[in-house]
């Protein structure tokens, strides 16, 4: 059984690896409960805007870092590197994307599935998602952040480190991704990317902000 200090345990662990032992290889089995903890994430209305590329292949690697800054030392050595690619206008209310997801995921009867439509329909506008397709990805990309966490958390309770990873030209990374069919032609966008192996080094001391200066209780 987990227990508290377990799961506290396992954040303090977790810090942002910057190079990895290359030595050292996540285990198949560790690695798709990984992927599953990303898979299984939570999503808005449960329509799951992701796609999770595991990047291992050598060449396509090192073709990624003159464009990704923020990573010269973990995609060299990562035992595993993630893109969490995102839908752009798939994620429209209208799309066969959508559609495919309450009937063949969701398995909703034709009634719900078109109030949930309307309903998302309604959630989107009011909220300006739907008013540029740069809105409506964005809104998918925010998705995507909960099933990254969830990924990072579940490698650091298998003492497994991590990194994820922004720095780059985010446009080049996503053509370096098209150019090598990972996008679906356009469909997919680069939400965010994670590296995971086991760390080289300790990393240094962690540091928070007081409890008290980021928690407000409302009683």
């Amino acid at each position: 059984m987990v227990t508290r200090e377990d799961i506290l345990d396992a954040f303090k662990f977790r810090h942002a690896t910057k190079k990895f032992d290359e030595s050292k290889k996540i285990s198949e089995g560790d690695f798709n409960v990984i992927l599953e903890s990303g898979r299984l994430s939570p999503s808005s209305f449960g329509f799951e805007p992701w796609r999770f590329v595991v990047i291992q292949n050598r060449e396509l690697r090192e073709e990624l870092k003159p464009v990704t800054w923020g990573a010269q030392g973990q995609l060299p050595t990562a035992s595993h590197y993630v893109a969490i690619l995102c839908r752009k206008d798939g994620m429209r209310h209208d799309s066969p994307f959508i559609t495919h997801m309450m009937k063949d995921v969701q398995h909703l009867p034709a009634e719900t599935a078109e109030m949930k439509r309307e309903r998302f329909r309604q959630f989107l506008e009011e909220n300006g998602i739907s008013a540029t397709s740069r809105a409506l990805f964005d809104w998918a990309v925010k998705q995507a952040y909960i099933a990254l966490g969830n990924m990072m958390t579940t490698a650091a309770l298998l003492k497994i480190d991590s990194c994820a990873i922004e720095g780059g030209n985010m446009a080049a990374i996503e053509e370096v991704l098209d150019k090598n069919g990972l996008t679906d032609n356009g469909q997919f966008g680069l939400g965010v990317m994670v590296a995971f192996g086991y760390r080289l080094k300790d990393p240094a001391e962690k540091t928070r902000q007081a409890p008290e200066d980021v928690i407000v209780w409302v009683k």
